[in-house]
């Protein structure tokens, strides 16, 4: 049964020459609604910097008093509080605090299925509890009473206690982290020996990356039961599932779904993801899947390209495929030169995105026609798994084919044929 909503306020102060601020707060009510939080009021302030002692200046706090109904109501900020900005916010409203980081670790963490997403969410959220401690305990600290060291208060020691069970907890999680991420990289280096490109689902949470996945698998292997999972929410998706795809030519590529982005990705979450989100830096191709549906796309581009550059994926080469056209009067499928408009939801528009695949990954490959002889099996084995065979014909000699094959498998067993003139 669906809880009822708890009621909160958001609060955001605009900086000068600040053009996002009205799409940060949007963002910030869909974050609030992804935990079950319904956002009653919004105040917001201008300002030429961040107040240090309590984000907002005094005025606003006394207006935002008179909006928050009854003790229940939360009180959301757009940006990442200090410790002290918590406390004293806390002091002054009467009211729980909490900030755009936090809601975002608690839908990463309510969303954490496999065990290496839930160990990364983890972390990130004890980091982000570790230098706030003092603002949750102060009231315990005060209990003790006295001056100096010997008589510090039963707050305070267990302040400590709770800082090094914390710490403890950080280094322990990491190391079993560490054992994850060794066996990914040790996954990624054979799909670099095996020379199969690695193509990567990159864009904005819930533009429908999972579902054109899913589309793809189900085209070039239909009935396999390979299908991620896909639903219309906020990350949806926080562990990188990688698919192969082999289409009808013999031509194998993998395929990653990754976690969405958003803007101001908490730090934490960006150093937790880091293993996982190390797929991305090490694609041969991106496609940048965009909610055409959506009046914010640009925006949401926008944040994904800064969130690839902050990785260090901007190089890569990239496709962009303008998703869920179903829901827009744009006439899809259609191509232009690097991007496709396409609905994954309407199986519409995967024959031209696998075009423009086909022309970023697969440029390596050679036309050409040779003889193999009969004690020399194994290269026509070998060929028929991995190369488009276009015609076979059984000469005295030996095996005669006609293939589409990748110049180094040419290169690998030229000793082993005979090259006819074409």
């Amino acid at each position: 049964m669906e809880s009822t909503p708890q009621h909160a306020v958001i609060v955001g102060v605009q900086l000068q020459n600040e053009t996002n601020f009205a799409y940060a707060m949007e963002e910030l009510r869909n974050l609030a609604a992804a935990c079950n939080i319904k956002v009653i009021g919004e105040l917001s302030q201008k300002a030429s910097r961040i107040n240090p002692s309590h984000y907002i200046g005094t005025g606003k706090i006394q207006e935002l008093s008179l909006m928050l109904e009854d003790e229940d109501t939360l009180v959301i900020f757009n940006d990442e509080l200090t410790p002290s900005q918590i406390r004293n916010l806390e002091s002054s409203l009467d009211r729980q605090v909490i900030d755009r980081t936090i809601l975002i670790l608690n839908i990463f963490a309510e969303r954490a299925k496999t065990k290496e997403a839930q160990l990364q969410v983890e972390v990130a959220q004890l980091q982000y509890m570790l230098p706030r401690l003092t603002g949750m305990r102060e009231s315990l600290g005060r209990q003790g009473g006295g001056a100096g060291l010997k008589n510090r208060g039963a707050g305070e020691t267990k302040l400590e206690l709770d800082r090094r069970r914390i710490e403890e907890r950080i280094s322990a999680l990491q190391t079993e982290l560490q054992t994850q991420v060794s066996r990914r990289q040790i996954q990624r280096k054979q799909r670099h020996k095996n020379e199969v490109p690695v193509i990567c689902l990159v864009g904005y949470t819930n533009t429908g990356k999972s579902s054109l996945m899913n589309v793809i698998v189900e085209t070039y292997h239909p009935g396999s039961g390979k299908q991620v999972f896909a639903k219309d929410m906020l990350f949806a998706t926080l562990e990188t599932s990688v698919r192969s795809i082999k289409l009808p030519d013999q031509k194998t590529f993998l395929l990653t779904d990754t976690v969405g982005f958003v803007s101001q990705l908490p730090h934490h979450l960006v150093k937790a993801f880091r293993s996982t989100l190390e797929e991305v830096t090490e694609a041969d191709l991106l496609i940048h899947v965009v909610d055409i549906s959506d009046p914010q796309h640009e925006q949401h581009m926008a944040v994904t390209a800064e969130t690839l550059k902050a990785l260090g994926a901007d190089g890569i080469p990239t496709i962009y495929a303008y998703n869920k056209a179903d829901l827009t009067d744009q006439p899809y499928p259609v191509v232009q030169e690097n991007s496709v408009i396409l609905s994954a939801k309407q199986n519409s528009g995967i024959a031209e995105l696998t075009g423009l695949i086909r022309g970023h990954v697969f440029n390596d490959y050679i036309q050409c026609e040779i003889l193999v002889p009969f004690d020399r099996g194994s290269v026509v084995s070998y060929f028929n798994e991995h190369a488009h065979i276009q015609k076979i014909s059984y000469e005295e000699q030996g095996t005669k084919l006609q293939l589409e094959c990748r110049a180094a498998d040419y290169e690998r067993f030229r000793g082993d044929f005979i090259e006819l003139p074409q």
